[in-house]
């Protein structure tokens, strides 16, 4: 099975071990390799990037690492990636041209 993991018991998302496909069943596990939770990837996403282990309503917080990383700039679902489409940083504010909007 699939595996992302979630650093800090306060996360609300884990982070990808591998490349995930729609679809595909995602064992989250800790740091120290105990199984914390099951999720389907609702999207692909790359090695490395978030996916959401708990719905997160249009500006609620989004924690890696035990910390505030930015806010939902849109509802997000169990199991969605987790990027700059759907969070505003806390840490870059991003342009419309970074967005891909102009």
């Amino acid at each position: 099975m699939k595996k992302a993991i979630r650093m800090d018991e306060k996360d609300n998302v884990a982070t990808a071990l591998v490349g995930l496909a729609a679809g595909d069943e995602v064992e989250v596990i800790s740091s120290n390799r105990q199984v914390m939770q099951l999720v389907t990837a609702r999207d692909a996403l790359p090695l490395g990037h978030k996916i959401a282990l708990t719905n997160l309503p249009e500006g609620a917080v989004v924690t890696k690492y035990g910390a505030a990383i930015g806010k939902a700039s849109k509802d997000i679902s169990v199991g969605d990636y987790v990027h700059i489409h759907n969070v505003r940083s806390d840490r870059l504010p991003l342009t419309e041209h970074m967005l891909g909007l102009k």
